[in-house]
């Protein structure tokens, strides 16, 4: 299995430096990753760097928390399109989805969809929800038109846990794609992620997980 094509190499820390971010760039082009996956201050920088290359830029919007409101994460999805994404990665309204709101969830996360005209990966964090809330947020994420669900933000509590991506696998069929993100270091933790339903993985150890370290 060549892992390279299913990993977002992923710098999201709050001190990244644009050396950082030319580093992760250059790495992707080298290792043809699927994208880089940063922070929406960065994404006009990275289209520069990755001009011309077969790389894309997933831009994290609403991140980590996703308690901002709506037409701020369709501002911020719109600009990050406008500079340069091909995908975005938005965290749901987790109290929204808690509060079992699922019509104003989906609103949210349709907010993001029709700003940014761009495929949409919807961050669930799952160690902050039950097993339901979990196939909740994956079917208001498929009635919105996002095109993935994603475990986690790497930023909580812990991250990929194979039940969860075997769970919004089974939720969401072959209509979506399944993100596993968080906590993911090894080429054996992203098989076992893969064959658990896993369609893309998000990581920062990215070489060592493809065995570049």
């Amino acid at each position: 299995m060549e892992l390279n094509q299913y990993i977002d190499h992923t710098c999201l820390a709050p001190h990244a430096t644009r050396h950082d971010i030319e580093r992760l760039c250059n790495e992707a082009v080298s290792h043809s990753f699927k994208t880089v996956a940063i922070n929406g201050c960065w994404v006009s920088y990275a289209a520069q760097l990755l001009q011309g290359s077969n790389v894309g830029i997933s831009a994290c919007i609403g991140f980590p928390l996703g308690a901002m409101t709506s037409q701020a994460k369709a501002y911020e999805a719109r600009e990050a399109a406008h500079n340069g994404a091909t995908e975005i990665d938005m965290v749901i309204n987790i109290g929204l989805l808690k509060d079992k709101n699922y019509e104003a969830c989906t609103t949210d996360i349709k907010a993001v969809v029709d700003a940014a005209q761009l495929p949409v990966k919807v961050i669930l964090e799952c160690c902050l929800l039950t097993a339901d809330e979990i196939v909740q947020g994956c079917i208001c994420a498929r009635n919105a038109g996002a095109a993935f669900v994603k475990t986690s933000t790497g930023f909580s509590t812990y991250g990929a846990r194979i039940e969860d991506v075997k769970l919004m696998r089974k939720t969401v069929g072959s209509a979506l794609g399944v993100k596993a993100a968080g906590g993911i270091h090894t080429s054996q933790e992203a098989r076992v992620m893969i064959e658990a339903g896993a369609s893309r993985i998000g990581a920062s150890a990215s070489l060592a997980i493809c065995g570049e370290a």
